[in-house]
């Protein structure tokens, strides 16, 4: 009997704990009802979706803690109140966010800048991104180069060949750049490293200088490099037909063979392609054993001497703006010495990787040859694709006449 009581009230206790802390939990959690009506009536209510859009009247707006703010206005399509948020944006808080450039000029500041100016910015805030001649730096984006690769397998799209608008230039710099610091250039400083964008593209003279009265006056080589995309129109009702999924086409016929894999089958009937025949010596009899004949070297004809011709002035002077290009590499004249680049005094003549104390790529060294104009010309012309693995980051001069002076000028300098 006493068993049975103290099981009893072991139960009754039991309860009764789980009774106390499901009250202390609920008395804790539980949300308290307002007390009074206006304290019920502050609470938001839930706004339905208005059958149709509804002109609110506007209210006066009220000065709160020094600050401007827009007053409640009736809402009658809830038939209660809304409260308005923030105020009417400045002028001077729009103009500060009204930074976009049209391709026609338009929203250009005031402001001017050439690319002799915006060398040594672009220098001080872009280069370690982009290079000293906007060829970029590992996998930072090129500015320049690229000009007639749009069509291969792999082109470089850069300001030069590819952007269709200047104004995109002068807006992703005015507005993003440099890296990290944005909208710290002045406009002065935004147009100098535009134009020295396009002189190391070719596209303006150091000396040009880009302003709004100018603006116009610059041609992007890929302008017309665009279509509008009428896809919607032309094409999309052609990809959404009914798909052919059999037969589709009278016949097959094999257009041309794959290059990587040896997986294009053989048409039967054809020919191999003809072997060019190896072309033999004549072979004379004589009475003891046939003798091969070999052609009589002729004797090398006496070169006259050629006298050196006078360099046009014109000419070097013209090669000497473009040194401009080179000279933060390289230097030429009397002391010169070796730099990023070895110096260049008697470089037309010298052999290739040739200048004592300075360490070449491998693939400069063992080139071997001689630097003549031909060898030169085609060198700047492109100098990573003329010695593959060269260290020489220059993308290399696109017009023929601006490398016929520079090598005029480098001829100037016989020292």
């Amino acid at each position: 009997m006493s068993k049975s009581l103290n099981l009893f009230g072991a139960t009754i206790l039991g309860i009764g704990g789980t009774l106390l802390v499901a009250h202390n939990f609920g008395d804790r959690f539980v949300a308290q009802m307002p007390s009074t009506a206006t304290a019920m009536g502050a609470l938001p209510a839930p706004i339905p979706e208005p059958e149709a859009p509804v002109q609110a009247a506007k209210a006066e707006p009220v000065d709160v803690d020094g600050g401007i703010v827009a007053a409640a206005h009736a809402d009658e399509s809830t038939g209660g109140l809304r409260f308005g948020l923030g105020r009417e944006a400045l002028p001077e808080e729009v103009a500060a966010w009204n930074l976009d450039v049209s391709p026609d000029g338009t929203g250009l500041p005031a402001g001017s800048g050439n690319a002799l100016d915006g060398e040594p910015i672009f220098e001080e805030n872009c280069a370690v991104c982009h290079g000293s001649f906007a060829e970029g730096v590992d996998n930072w984006p090129k500015l320049a180069g690229g000009d007639g690769t749009l069509a291969d397998k792999d082109p470089l799209k850069t300001v030069g060949s590819y952007w269709p608008y200047l104004s995109t230039v002068f807006d992703y710099v005015h507005r993003s750049m440099p890296f990290g610091n944005a909208q710290s250039l002045t406009p002065d400083e935004v147009y100098a490293i535009t134009a020295y964008i396009l002189y190391s593209n070719d596209l303006i003279d150091d000396d040009f200088e880009l302003s709004p009265e100018t603006w116009a006056e610059v041609e992007m080589p890929n302008a017309e490099g665009f279509i509008v995309d009428d896809r919607a129109d032309t094409e999309y009702s052609i990809w959404r037909a009914e798909p052919c999924m059999e037969n589709c086409k009278e016949s097959v016929e094999i257009t041309m063979r794959a290059t990587v894999l040896d997986v294009t089958p053989d048409e039967e009937g054809a020919e191999p392609a003809a072997e060019e025949a190896a072309a033999e010596p004549s072979v004379v009899e004589t009475a003891d054993e046939p003798v091969v004949e070999e052609a009589a070297a002729e004797p090398a004809a006496e070169e006259a001497p050629v006298e050196e011709a006078a360099l046009d002035p014109e000419l070097v002077a013209a090669g000497e703006k473009v040194f401009g290009k080179c000279k933060a590499c390289h230097q030429i004249g009397d002391g010169a010495k070796n730099r990023t680049g070895p110096q260049l005094n008697n470089v037309i003549g010298r052999e290739v990787g040739s200048v004592e104390g300075f360490k070449y790529s491998n693939a400069m060294a063992d080139h071997g040859g001689v630097w003549d104009e031909e060898a030169f010309t085609a060198f700047m012309q492109k100098p990573r694709d003329y010695i593959k693995g060269t260290k020489m980051a220059f993308a290399g001069l696109r017009k023929d006449e601006d490398i016929a002076a520079l090598i005029a000028y480098l001829q100037s300098n016989p020292q």
